[in-house]
């Protein structure tokens, strides 16, 4: 199993979303975040003059797939999050080594 995380612009999220669900992956979580990249923030103009914005809002996706799903998920979160600007965001996948379902005590991969 794999773990994908995705942080994307907030306005990519029905888009990504849409895409995910094409390819039958329904599960994730959702996270309002801030941060900063290689954008640095963004200057602001207001009524008083201009002021510097230096963590932005994104969203964090978060979802555990099955080894062979996890292509084709960070492909769909690629193109559909994706606006060519600087600041699309960016996609970490990482092992997972167990998994539980709560309420039945199931383990493993029939989990996800």
């Amino acid at each position: 199993m794999k773990k994908i995380e995705a942080v994307i612009r907030e306005e990519r999220l029905d888009a990504v979303k849409k895409a995910l669900e094409e390819h039958g992956i329904h599960g994730m979580t959702v996270t309002e975040v801030s941060g900063r990249g290689q954008q640095k923030g963004i200057s602001l103009q207001w009524r008083v003059g201009e002021y510097r914005v230096d963590f932005l809002p994104k969203l964090k996706i978060e979802i555990v797939c099955h080894d062979d799903d996890c292509d084709i998920a960070v492909d769909s979160i690629m193109k559909a999050a994706k606006t060519g600007r600087i600041g699309d965001g960016k996609i970490f996948v990482m092992p997972v080594e167990a998994a539980f379902r709560i309420r039945t005590g199931e383990t493993g991969e029939s989990v996800v």
